[in-house]
């Protein structure tokens, strides 16, 4: 059964940073591509940041420039470093996994075209409050 572990996240003001954590297990790491998705009340859940098992990576234009997205597939971890926030980066933050890790998975993904129900495992969520 694949487990996704969330840490991370916080308050923190406008123009300030924070790293998200999501720790895999259950799975082959190295066959999955995943995904940082976003949520905030009413609102669909979005992503934000995608990265397949060959390590490329695709941003929303939202969040392109300001967040990172970097995984240690030794220790099957997942990151989200987030700098330069803006009071519109609150939400809930999930990772999420989904093999077979596909060509253009990431793009696919991010442009929203991905049914989140298709998506093999989700974490918890964390919430990130950004203020001004």
């Amino acid at each position: 059964q694949v487990e996704l572990v969330q840490s991370g996240g916080g308050s923190v003001q406008a123009g300030g940073s924070l790293r998200l954590s999501c720790v895999a297990s259950g799975l082959i790491y190295s066959a999955y591509c995943m995904a940082w998705f976003r949520q905030t009340p009413g609102k669909e859940r979005e992503a934000v940041a995608a990265i397949d098992s060959d390590g490329n990576t695709t941003y929303a234009d939202t969040t392109k420039g300001r967040f990172t997205i970097s995984q240690d597939t030794t220790k099957r971890i997942l990151y989200l470093q987030m700098d330069t926030l803006k009071p519109e980066d609150t939400a809930t933050y999930y990772c999420a996994a989904d093999a077979p890790c596909v060509p253009r998975w990431t793009h696919t993904v991010i442009a929203g075209y991905y049914p989140l129900n298709a998506m093999s495992a989700w974490g918890k969520g964390t919430l990130v409050t950004v203020s001004s």
